[in-house]
C-alpha cells in the first residue's frame, strides 16, 4: 500500500508541477484550496491550503487568499478576516495567550479577546498579529511583524512591534 501512496504522490506531484510550476505537500496533493475554505464555511472565492490550523471560532470573507502554514487560532473568541485579505505564508492570528497563566502557575485565567482583520489587507509573511487587535480596511502589514495593537485602516506598518510608517 505504501508503494501505491508513493507511486500516487509522484504523479500528482508531477502534475502539479506541469500545471502550475509548484510542489506542495500531500494534503494539498489530494485536497482543493477552495474546497478547504468551503468546508469551513469562508467567502466564496477564499482560498485555504490544507496545512492551515484553523482553530476555534474562525470567519473569513469572500476572495481572501490563505497561504502555507497559517495559524487562525480563534480559540479565545471571534476571530474575523474581511474580503479581499491576503494572509501570507506563515502568519499567525491569535485571540488568546497564556502569559498570565503560565507565569501565575496556572492560577489566573488565559487571556482572551476577538481579533478582527479588515477587508483588502495584506499580512507579509510569517507575521504575527495578537489577540484582541484590530487592523483597519486596506492596511499592509510588512513581512516579520508583530501586530499588537490596532493599526488604522490604509496605513503601512511593519516591526516588532509594528509601527505604522
Amino acid at each position: 500500500m505504501i508503494d501505491e501512496l508513493r507511486a500516487l504522490q509522484k504523479r500528482l506531484q508531477a502534475e502539479k508541477r506541469r500545471d502550475f510550476n509548484r510542489r506542495v505537500s500531500l494534503g494539498d496533493l489530494l485536497t482543493e484550496r477552495k474546497d478547504n475554505a468551503a468546508e469551513m464555511g469562508f467567502g466564496e472565492g477564499t482560498t485555504c491550503y490544507d496545512n492551515v490550523l484553523i482553530l476555534g471560532d474562525v470567519t473569513v470573507g469572500k476572495n481572501t487568499w490563505i497561504g502555507p502554514n497559517v495559524i487562525l487560532d480563534g480559540s479565545g473568541g471571534k476571530l474575523v478576516i474581511g474580503d479581499f485579505c491576503s494572509i501570507s505564508a506563515g502568519v499567525q492570528i491569535y485571540t488568546h495567550n497564556t502569559v498570565e497563566w503560565s507565569t501565575s502557575l496556572g492560577e489566573k485565567p488565559m487571556a482572551k479577546a476577538p481579533t478582527r482583520i479588515g477587508n483588502g489587507v495584506y499580512i507579509g509573511p510569517n507575521s504575527v498579529v495578537a489577540m484582541g487587535v484590530s487592523i483597519g480596511d486596506k492596511a499592509v502589514i510588512g513581512a516579520l511583524s508583530l501586530v499588537n495593537g490596532d493599526i488604522p485602516a490604509g496605513a503601512r506598518a511593519w516591526g516588532t512591534p509594528a509601527r505604522v510608517v
